[in-house]
């Protein structure tokens, strides 16, 4: 009997590489669990676009928004595994979202077969244009000398700019009013407008706006500043050392999806994501690309169970529930 089990084995394991050789001999969608246009979108098309060439078949971007983009991962993540679907998930929906969500459909750490990181999109703490603060140290003691009346914007319960910002608010140590948009555009708006006192976002939604004058920035949350925007500090530089949060948006594949395809789409983003065009592009937006080592499904893996461990308490503490 054991004989037996052995040699279905060795023939499902030869069916399984055998398969992987000949993948893909069809487009593969790739799953964005939101709107196009958005950041997460930006760096699936841009990575997808190289991809394709390498795998030599299309990358097909299908944008299936809602719930904070849990929908569209649950979806993709029921998909056959056999490497024609898989997604791009991001710090909320593999992250966030199991304190969010309590009844989420899918376990991030266990119901996926991780492929690699994109790339991380920083996180940085803006106020509106007449904040009184000119710097860090003095936005961090008015807020909290201020608390009763500071308001802080954010894209909705469950968006990357709610969650970062409950970070931000729990490590300042206060609870100020909570403005929920329907989106990032809209509080956005309201900063430049001087209705909201401040937020904290991502900075390819920042940026133009911080370049422009029309809101004020204090830091960004990286060990290093970011070329797109060199004249602003971190968040170490400027005296809120322990405030190091990115939106980091990496690539999956349903769970049981045979290992060799999982290293075939690997390579594919790894030359990507080497490829001096992509880089180019990436960083322009303010995108942080990842090293060698923080590529691989192993550092993937490592990375959805360090951010579920670290977004539960914090998100649970302040009570915060997806509707």
């Amino acid at each position: 009997m054991k004989k037996v089990a052995l040699a279905l084995a060795a023939l499902l394991g030869f069916a399984g590489t055998a398969a992987a050789q000949d993948y893909p001999q069809r487009p593969v969608t790739m799953v964005v669990p939101f709107a196009a246009g958005g950041p997460t979108d930006v760096v699936a098309r841009i990575v997808a676009e190289h991809m394709s060439r390498t795998l030599g078949q299309q990358i097909v971007i299908e944008n299936v928004a809602g719930a904070g983009g849990t929908t569209g991962i649950t979806r993709a993540g029921q998909s056959a595994p056999d490497g024609y679907t898989i997604m791009m998930g991001h710090m909320g929906t593999h992250g966030a979202a199991p304190a969010l969500y309590p009844n989420l459909k899918y376990d991030p750490a266990k119901d996926f077969a991780p492929i690699g990181l994109a790339a991380g999109t920083p996180i940085i703490i803006v106020a509106k244009k007449d904040f009184p603060a000119k710097d860090l140290k003095e936005f961090m003691a008015y807020v909290k000398a201020n608390e009763a009346k500071m308001n802080m914007a954010h894209a909705g319960v469950g968006s990357v700019s709610h969650t970062v910002g409950v970070l931000l608010n729990s490590q300042l140590g206060i609870k100020p009013a909570m403005v929920a948009y329907r989106g990032t555009g809209p509080a956005l708006n309201d900063l430049m407008a001087n209705t909201v006192d401040y937020m904290a976002d991502q900075i390819v939604n920042v940026a133009p706006q911080i370049s422009a004058g029309t809101i004020k920035a204090f830091a960004i949350a990286t060990p290093e500043r970011s070329p797109a925007l060199p004249d602003l500090p971190t968040t170490k530089e400027a005296g809120m050392p322990d405030y190091q949060v990115s939106a980091w948006n990496a690539i999956f594949a349903p769970k049981a999806t045979p290992a060799p395809i999982v290293a075939k789409l690997n390579d594919a983003l790894v030359k990507a994501l080497d490829d001096d065009n992509t880089r180019k592009r990436l960083l322009e937006l303010g995108g942080v690309i990842p090293d060698k080592a923080g590529r691989t499904p192993e550092a993937l893996q490592k990375l959805v169970e360090a951010e579920v461990a670290r977004w539960t308490p914090i998100l649970k503490a302040a009570g915060a529930v997806a509707q």
